[in-house]
């Protein structure tokens, strides 16, 4: 709408009346009391500064999603240029505080009156952010520097009441009060011109948009140049909290263990990286741990294309059972969902193994311990990374523990209503299984048979966008032959295709184990839980195998079904609950878009039922 309409509508009521029908309908939850003054106390005050500027017919973009996330920009105005006349948008970021101060040795967190000890990200390090993520990842803007600036308007506050932070305002995002009200007119008739916005907006709305930087390409740049990873909102938060104790832990007799929560790409293993990098140039000492072999082995990898001495910082979480106490900085567990009771291998002397549980030895290395985990993400017998096993080993020993959840969503098409669609429909959270609702993000399809599925996925990778194939561990999984051919073990019907390679050496065609999610030569094995977990990729087809059917109004999980011996030793209530999250990892690797397939024709019914697109030509 234009500014003048918002105006206008503000008076009346029914633009909030409509805003929350919008955000309960893609976030199914109706808006927080605080949402709603927000919007009330603050669009009116933004629509009469736009009006006082003569921008009546700039465009208004409430709300406006950011590409590929959850993620919500408060206001973006879109207009042309009054000088260049090309197009030209304002992200604006709207705040009701009266008074804020810095956190003292973190310039890019602030304390606000009446939020408490809680600290919030920067206003202007969050438009700038924002700014650069809406120009990094929207084709229309790609190639234009100066399109995108951002203004973060405190309209309760007075420059004295929030004077500390206005150290932070550059050319590309600067704030403003009620004081300095006259300069926000000024300013924003230098960004935008007087005529009518709606091209512009619509071209913004309309733009392609490119999935964002894959994890495993760009980690090797982030670690030794650094720069690579654009932290938003708690993400940056969560990455200045570990830093400000990462300053402090040599003079500080007391320990802080940070614990950083969150679903799918939500940006936990890119907090890892961008803090390795961090860490590594500032020349502390540091680790990266998890309990996966690919994701480690990945990562080792691709680091150690430029520099074969950065491998050596990605570890495993049983590396530590004999590290010194407090011998590193700071200790990153990424995947701290893996974490397990014990560390020893079985193979360990037992005169060798250590009385501390895995999680003990992992705090105690460390001056400052890190944890990343999705407790969805448990799915095999014996892990036991949980935020309340991490905080009463801490509190334990004394530590400080600051917790950070991760509230934006980056795989999926940031589409927060297919994360809540798929805890829905495999039981993780209560309700049980909805219809899917069309997605502008995010595409999902049901296919007939996984001969569709693959010709489907096919061409979406020779179109350039990288596609995989991911099933339920239900068939054997076959050494490769003599004369170094994959056995197609994954058999339904006449169509059999081959698992990925379980070794560390690439045979026929096959890239080895651990890069079977990255490398191009892929597509053609299917990937199961233990090599797609911690990996992304545009396009995800899913195979739900017999051990996990839907029978008359409920899933049942099938344990003669699975070919995952670890797994099937696991009890009744714990199998079921592993199954289930299996499925939930396999189903959420798409970044785009994801396929799905049942071998038992009442899943596949189910299926067809919550999602009535099936397949379509590619070209349509």
């Amino acid at each position: 709408m234009s500014a003048r309409a918002l105006f206008e509508r503000c008076n009346d009521g029914a633009l909030f009346k409509r805003l929350a029908q919008r955000y309960c309908s893609v976030l199914f939850q109706d808006p927080s009391d605080g949402e709603r003054r927000s919007w009330e106390n603050s669009l009116p005050a933004l629509a009469e500064v736009l009006c006082d500027a003569g921008l009546d017919d700039v465009e208004v973009l409430i709300e406006h999603q950011l590409p590929l996330t959850s993620l919500r920009a408060d206001v973006v105005l879109a207009g042309s240029h009054p000088t260049t006349g090309r197009p030209s948008y304002v992200i604006v970021e709207l705040k009701q505080w009266s008074e804020a101060r810095l956190v003292p040795g973190a310039d890019n967190l602030c304390l606000v009156k009446g939020m408490g000890n809680r600290p919030a990200l920067h206003p202007v390090t969050q438009v700038r952010r924002y700014c650069d993520y809406l120009q990094d990842f929207t084709n229309l803007l790609s190639d234009q520097e100066d399109a995108v600036t951002g203004v973060a308007y405190l309209h309760n506050a007075a420059d004295q009441g929030v004077s500390e932070l206005f150290r932070l305002s550059d050319a590309r995002a600067q704030l403003f009060t009620d004081t300095s009200r006259g300069q926000l007119i000024q300013y924003l008739q230098t960004c935008l011109s007087a005529l009518d916005g709606c091209p512009e907006g619509d071209s913004l709305l309309t733009s392609p948009q490119a999935p964002g930087r894959q994890l495993m390409r760009a980690a090797a740049a982030e670690i030794i140049d650094g720069g690579q990873f654009l932290l938003m909102d708690e993400q940056e938060v969560a990455a200045r909290l570990v830093k400000r104790a990462a300053n402090l832990s040599r003079q500080s007799n007391q320990k802080q263990v940070i614990v950083i929560t969150g679903g799918p790409g939500s940006g936990k293993s890119i907090i890892a990286l961008h803090l390795m990098g961090h860490l590594f140039r500032n020349g502390r000492s540091a680790f990266h741990a998890t309990g996966s072999k690919s994701f480690t082995t990945t990562l080792r990898h691709v680091v150690g294309t430029k520099n074969d001495r950065i491998p050596k910082l990605f570890r495993y979480f049983f590396d530590f059972t004999d590290a010194e106490q407090n011998g590193l900085d700071v200790l990153i567990c990424d995947e701290a969902h893996r974490i397990r009771q014990r560390s020893a291998r079985q193979d360990t002397y037992a005169g060798h193994r250590s009385d501390r549980r895995q999680v003990e030895e992992l705090i105690d290395a460390a001056r400052v311990p890190v944890f990343l985990l999705d407790e969805h993400q448990v799915v095999r017998p014996g892990e036991m990374g949980s935020r309340k096993t991490i905080d009463e080993a801490a509190h334990a020993r004394g530590c400080i523990v600051r917790h950070v959840d991760l509230n934006s969503q980056f795989r999926c098409g940031g589409s927060r209503a297919y994360e809540n669609w798929v805890l829905r429909l495999l039981g993780l959270e209560s309700g049980g299984p909805i219809q899917w609702q069309t997605e502008e993000n995010f595409e999902l399809l049901v296919a007939e048979s996984p001969q569709e599925m693959e010709s489907y996925l096919r061409a979406r990778q020779e179109s350039g966008y990288t596609s995989r194939m991911t099933a339920g561990f239900c068939w054997p999984w076959s050494d490769p032959r003599s004369d170094g051919d994959l056995v197609d073990d994954v058999v339904i019907g006449t169509w059999r295709r081959p698992w990925n390679l379980r070794g560390e050496q690439p045979l026929g065609g096959a890239p080895v184990s651990s890069l079977w999610a990255t490398d191009p030569s892929g597509f053609g094995q299917i990937g199961c839980i233990y090599t797609a977990q911690g990996f992304e990729y545009a396009w995800n087809g899913v195979i739900f195998g017999p051990d996990l059917v839907w029978r008359r109004n409920g899933w049942r999980a099938v344990r003669a079904e699975s070919k995952d011996h670890t797994v099937k030793k696991a009890a009744p209530d714990a199998f079921d609950r592993l199954i289930r999250n299996t499925y939930k990892v396999l189903l959420t690797r798409g970044l785009v878009g994801t396929v799905l397939y049942s071998t038992d024709p009442e899943t596949r019914a189910m299926l067809a039922s919550l999602v009535p697109t099936g397949i379509r030509p590619v070209s349509e």
